[in-house]
């Protein structure tokens, strides 16, 4: 076995299909590791803590060591609910017969390339990691009751999400909260009590607004994707949002969450002046935004469109390149953003 870090690239950068149990074999154990978490789509985690970061950079409150453990323990312990969602659906007969699930990406359990034990040890071994990350935080801020509080909501969506969470109907909800306002608030915060800075609530709450957005775009993927699977989870009672509320409406819903990414960011441009007009950069991103919308008008096809390469995926595909456009010009504006505030703070008066 040899270090791939080739691997690593691809596996943080897409979906990785893999039948051959050798070639899974002859990975090492940081690649295994990315593929059974899908890193591609946890990568959302590190997005939404740079975003926090860069919030927190711009009110003088970074610092790169904090900031490294809790990008480092979230992006972990993201990687671990999906083992352990794979576990669940996988121990409760749900991930078999061709399901979706094991038609996009490596399934580790239900292609035998793990057993059961060894789910539970990868679970384990991430989870503790994951934990680490979070007695730091909350020994580092005093345990601090905001912190215990986010700590604790976390740890109960990480183990609750995969059921009942998701058969309820409540999981894209709590997917938005989490990879929005309270990851990107929650991290800004932490980052604000570690720098020993003065605390200014008002920025705080702005920087918990400034999470909606990012927070949609990843909630937008997950309602994508549980309606393309919807048939699936309807045939096998489970109840996301999606088979509850009907396809139609959940295509409404998703393409609320599309204005209303743009619409807050507008808010916060021209009504709060939160951010200056640098934040503009992200309608860079309309074509997707578009793309992915009027894709929304109509019911998912009953067969692959010809020439399209990532069936069963097709709504969560759009909105897949949709949040990674979006995304990277989140960062950008971000960046350009914190820049015009800390070295010309006059600029943004308009």
């Amino acid at each position: 076995m040899h270090i791939n870090f080739a691997m690593w690239r691809t596996a943080i950068w897409q979906l990785i299909k893999m039948d051959d149990k050798q070639e899974w074999d002859a990975l090492d154990v940081v690649s295994k590791w990315l593929i059974a978490t899908r890193s591609a789509v946890t990568l959302v985690t590190v997005y939404s803590c740079v975003i926090a970061g860069i919030l927190a950079w711009r009110d003088g409150y970074f610092s790169w060591i904090p900031f490294l453990i809790l990008t480092l323990g979230l992006f972990i312990a993201h990687g671990t609910n999906n083992l352990l969602n794979d576990y669940t659906d996988y121990s409760r007969g749900l991930d078999s017969g061709n399901y979706f699930r094991t038609q996009y990406g490596v399934h580790p359990l239900a292609q035998g390339f793990f057993t059961k034990p060894q789910q539970l040890r990868w679970f384990f071994i991430s989870g503790v990691l994951a934990t680490l990350a979070g007695v730091w935080a909350l020994l580092t801020t005093g345990f601090n009751g905001v912190v215990i509080g986010l700590f604790a909501f976390g740890a109960i969506v990480l183990l609750l999400y995969t059921y009942p969470f998701k058969y309820w109907g409540i999981g894209e909800l709590s997917i938005f909260l989490i990879w929005g306002p309270i990851m990107i608030g929650g991290v800004y915060y932490v980052l604000a009590l570690v720098s020993g800075q003065e605390i200014v609530p008002s920025r705080v709450w702005s920087a918990v607004l400034a999470g909606v957005p990012y927070g949609l775009g990843v909630a937008s993927i997950n309602v994508a994707k549980h309606i393309d699977k919807r048939e699936d989870d309807k045939a096998r009672g489970v109840g996301t949002f999606p088979v509850r509320a009907g396809e139609a409406f959940a295509r409404r819903t998703d393409q609320f969450a599309v204005i209303m990414i743009y619409a807050v960011i507008l808010y916060l441009v021209f009504v709060t002046r939160y951010f200056t007009p640098a934040m503009l950069v992200v309608f860079l991103a309309y074509k997707d935004a578009l793309r992915f919308f009027m894709v929304l008008n109509n019911p998912k096809p009953e067969k692959a469109p010809e020439g399209w390469p990532a069936w069963p995926v097709w709504f969560s595909g759009f909105a897949f390149q949709h949040n990674r456009q979006f995304g990277g010009y989140i960062l950008l504006g971000l960046i350009v953003d914190a820049l015009l505030r800390i070295y010309l703070p006059n600029f943004w008066v308009f």
